[in-house]
């Protein structure tokens, strides 16, 4: 493939745009030529407008639509698509963020065209090849040539799974870059006063996981716990479209709705959810990007998910693993609610220079 093509980054559910959007600010203003490209793996027309918007992105340069499906169907057609584009314009590198199935899928067709290939967030594990993210991050890590790290045990995962050291590079979490250039615009947000919230005094609820979600037992588990919390605590609970169909499958739609404590409402964009959580008394979550934030913000975060690929979030950060047992999240939430964080060390480069790091290690590797 040619050396003088552009740079495309790749974006496919709306993680990856909080990793992607402070580097193409990044590459933009040192006059690199790139083509942000959205696979559409997940693709809400109003949301991620919104996101696009929040983050200050521009309107995709190609969006290949490739929609939802099982995991071999979706990612077989954005390698298919993807290969055209690549044939077509013939880019120096494609950047590749996180863990979804565009990752792995992208990362696939271009390391076949021997085209090179950057990783943005490599090394993380956590260890779960049942988790369908683990092994896209093993794979996407096998592969390719320059690997992004955010945190120390990045670089020991991936030296420990034969990796070169020359190839690997601790650059920081891009996602705090997001966090904190959009910390100052949130408190425009008016979401607090649109719901009555008072800050400090509410929590934040966000679950979309299938092990939390796909099982009734699971599910129930954590409504119940809800219920207790529910009684000392507001808890705001934007819930996932796909969380939302299980709910109303399963019959738990109405009870969650009847927790006198819980305020469901539908997601939100970046700003209005960053202003939700900058404000909250404590966060529970099965989301990975939210363990980062929480211990950035030093906000008590309980993790429902029985491992994580950021360990450092609880060894260095605010957050607890509980799993999905009512008990276990009842008491994680006594305990974790009193914590105080605030004389707390964030870990080393999550200080909002993460995508210039990135960005000079991806211009020397293209030179």
């Amino acid at each position: 493939m040619s050396e003088c093509g552009p740079i495309i980054l790749v974006v496919g559910a709306r993680p990856n745009f909080m990793k992607i959007a402070p580097l193409y600010a990044e590459l933009k203003e040192r006059g690199v030529e790139q083509l942000l490209l959205h696979t559409g793996q997940h693709y809400d027309e109003k949301m991620s407008k919104v996101f696009f918007e929040d983050l200050g992105l521009p309107q995709p340069d190609i969006f290949l639509g490739v929609g939802s499906g099982t995991h071999a169907s979706q990612t077989a057609r954005i390698m298919v698509e993807f290969e055209t584009v690549c044939i077509q314009y013939k880019p120096r590198l494609v950047v590749v963020v996180g863990d979804v199935n565009s990752t792995l899928a992208c990362t696939l067709v271009a390391s076949k065209l021997h085209i090179k290939i950057a990783h943005v967030e490599a090394g993380l594990r956590s260890g779960d090849k049942r988790m369908p993210e683990e092994i896209n991050r093993i794979v996407t890590d096998s592969l390719a040539d320059i690997l992004l790290t955010p945190s120390i045990d990045g670089n020991e995962n991936l030296l420990s799974e034969g990796r070169s050291e020359k190839d690997i590079h601790f650059v920081g979490n891009i996602m705090i870059d997001s966090l904190y250039n959009i910390l100052e615009r949130s408190a425009n947000s008016e979401i607090l006063e649109s719901l009555s919230l008072t800050e400090g005094e509410y929590g934040v609820l966000t679950i979309h996981r299938p092990s939390n979600v796909d099982d009734v037992d699971a599910f129930t588990s954590i409504i119940e716990a809800l219920e207790v919390i529910g009684e000392g605590l507001d808890i705001v609970f934007p819930i996932h479209p796909r969380t939302k169909k299980n709910a109303i499958e399963m019959n738990l739609i109405e009870r969650i709705k009847s927790i006198p404590g819980v305020m469901l409402m539908g997601p939100t964009g970046y700003l209005d959810f960053v202003s939700l959580i900058s404000s909250s008394r404590i966060v529970l979550t099965d989301s990975g990007g939210l363990q980062e934030e929480t211990t950035v913000l030093k906000i008590p975060c309980i993790t429902l998910r029985n491992n994580t690929e950021r360990p450092i979030t609880v060894s260095d950060g605010t957050n607890r693993l509980v799993g999905n047992d009512k008990d276990e999240i009842v008491s994680a939430f006594k305990d974790s609610i009193i914590k105080d964080y605030r004389d707390m060390v964030v870990p080393q480069y999550w200080d909002g220079n993460t995508a210039a790091r990135i960005a000079d290690v991806i211009m020397e590797g293209i030179e």
